[in-house]
C-alpha cells in the first residue's frame, strides 16, 4: 500500500483521534459486511469482500497505538 492508503481508506486524516477512526470503520463496514452484499451479482460481491478485509486491516493498524506508529513511520 502506497502512503497514506489505510487514512485515505477510511476516510480520515492522519491526524484523527480514535474515536473518529471508529466511527469512519463502523460506517465502512455497514456498507461492505457480508450479510449486506449478499444480494449483489458475484463479481461485486467479491469487491466487496476485498474492501470489507482492506477496510479490517487498516482499522486494526489504526486503532492500535503501536501498531498505528510504525505505519506512520513506514509511511512517512
Amino acid at each position: 500500500m502506497s502512503a497514506g492508503d489505510y487514512y485515505d481508506l477510511l476516510g480520515v486524516s492522519a491526524d484523527t483521534s480514535v474515536d473518529s477512526i471508529k466511527k469512519a470503520y463502523r460506517r465502512l463496514v455497514m456498507k461492505l459486511h457480508p450479510d449486506k452484499t449478499a444480494r449483489l451479482p458475484e463479481d461485486k460481491r467479491a469487491e466487496a469482500e476485498a474492501m470489507f478485509k482492506r477496510v479490517s486491516k487498516a482499522y486494526d493498524v489504526l486503532v492500535d497505538p503501536d501498531e498505528r506508529a510504525a505505519y506512520d513511520r513506514s509511511v512517512a
